[in-house]
């Protein structure tokens, strides 16, 4: 054997030869980690990415001015938390309806139907809103009616998404589809409360209208997604179906689990305007509270490149809920709201890294004709943590103090998500790559002529 060869060189290679490392420049790094905006070469989903970003923009203008809009009328912060509990109702029942139904007709259809229901729904409101008088009750209703509207079309929205990528890009359509999300709730509420304070919030229903008819355009131009087999009308036992294989399936009952333990430990938004004002005496700076989690779940999309590249999605799952935790859980003791900021965008980047791979979990396992079903059971348990949480906080803080109640919040979800991987132990040693629901679901693609994988991103 010659000198080179024994060092892994072709043979015939002196020892001179050697292999030398190749260096990797920093812009080369940055391309590996950067938002993989491959998936925008699939036209329907590119209209879906679009639609979603819209949607949520002009639904965060409308999410500022029906609180504001129900204050002015009343002057009862107790009036506007009832807004919340009339509109749960409704979410939670046709949550579970729509996904139901989003197993059986054609999703892009419901999609285009719930879409017009809303716009309708919201000129409603706009319309209620340049009235000299505006109705109270009126507003109530049609924020009930459009709960329910959108709690039927968000199961189909969901369940639509894999169908229109490669099986291999649907981590990449996650962050992206996220990425939309973010825009939409960082930019819908700064645009509403602009224009609640220089045109009143009738126009706002007007910025959502025009968002709506948008968003449904795109839904009306993307092509049918027939259903790959016969399929059955919506019905309790159908619902129960869904339920029953979400709990006999340990790795999605830990993607439910661990998002509630979050949202109901650590979800510290309600206690913002006492931090501001009452711990810090700055209430000037609210805002920046509100936003922080946003713009670092941001940033962490932007540089979500290398996600594509696990396949170990619950302990991804589980880490970056700890860690989603821990740094709610530092935000309650620190000494300045600038390190407070801090460390809730750290934790809205943990956030949104936990974010994707749940939903690469659903969309990658979940058989087709149970996906509507789960996405509605998903909307349920992404609902209910939050407003648990909120009492929770409240209570806490009540109680005990407000840091008292973020950061003990926070170290709990820790010690949660720790306690739920040890419980749901398939869930932490899910593998993308061998798990047999993965693995079937990429089979009865190819056996359907869908695509599994294409070519490799852009660099």
């Amino acid at each position: 054997m010659s000198v080179g060869a024994s060092y892994g060189n072709p043979v015939g290679t002196g020892p001179t030869d050697l292999p030398r490392c190749r260096v990797v420049s920093w812009r080369e790094r940055l391309r590996a980690v950067r938002v993989d905006t491959t998936p925008l070469g699939h036209r329907d989903f590119r209209l879906l990415f679009v639609a979603g970003t819209v949607f949520y923009l002009g639904g965060m203008v409308s999410y500022v001015a029906v609180p504001f809009q129900v204050f002015a009328l009343t002057g009862s912060n107790l009036t506007v938390g009832l807004l919340g509990l009339v509109e749960l109702v409704p979410l939670v029942f046709f949550g579970l309806y729509g996904g139901a139904l989003a197993d059986h007709v054609d999703r892009r259809r419901l999609l285009v139907a719930t879409g017009a229901a809303q716009a309708l729904l919201t000129a409603g409101l706009a319309w209620n809103g340049f009235r000299e008088h505006p109705s109270l009750p009126v507003v109530f209703v049609l924020a009930a009616l459009l709960a329910a509207a959108g709690s039927l079309q968000r199961p189909s929205r969901e369940a639509l998404m894999p169908r229109t990528l490669p099986h291999d890009r649907i981590v990449a359509g996650n962050a992206l589809t996220s990425l939309g999300t973010q825009i939409g709730v960082l930019a819908g509420p700064l645009l509403g409360g602009v224009l609640v304070a220089s045109v009143g919030a009738g126009w706002c229903f007007v910025v959502d209208v025009a968002g709506l008819v948008v968003a449904t355009g795109l839904y009306a131009a993307m092509r049918p997604y027939p259903h790959r087999s016969e399929t059955t009308p919506p019905s309790l036992a159908g619902i129960g179906e869904g339920i029953s294989y979400a709990l006999r399936r340990r790795d999605l009952l830990g993607t439910y689990l661990v998002d509630i333990v979050c949202m109901l430990l650590a979800m510290p938004v309600v206690l913002f305007p006492a931090l501001a004002q009452e711990v810090f005496r700055q209430p000037q700076l609210l805002g920046l509270l509100y936003s922080a989690e946003t713009v670092g779940a941001l940033v962490a999309t932007a540089l979500s490149g290398w996600t594509a590249r696990v396949s170990h999605h619950g302990r991804a799952i589980v880490l970056a809920a700890a860690t989603y935790g821990l740094f709610v859980g530092l935000a309650g003791l620190m000494p300045s709201i600038g390190l407070v900021v801090v460390c809730l965008a750290c934790a809205g980047a943990a956030d949104m890294v936990s974010g994707v791979f749940r939903g690469t979990v659903w969309n990658q396992s979940i058989p087709e004709s149970m996906r509507g079903r789960l996405a509605g059971i998903e909307m349920l348990s992404y609902s209910v943590g939050p407003l648990g949480g909120q009492v929770r906080a409240g209570l806490t803080a009540d109680l005990w103090s407000v840091r008292g109640s973020i950061a003990s919040g926070g170290f709990a979800c820790v010690a949660g998500v720790a306690l739920t991987a040890a419980w749901l132990r398939d869930f932490w040693r899910y593998d993308a790559s061998t798990d047999e629901h993965v693995l079937a679901e990429r089979a009865v693609r190819a056996a359907h002529g869908e695509p599994v994988t294409d070519a490799p991103g852009p660099a």
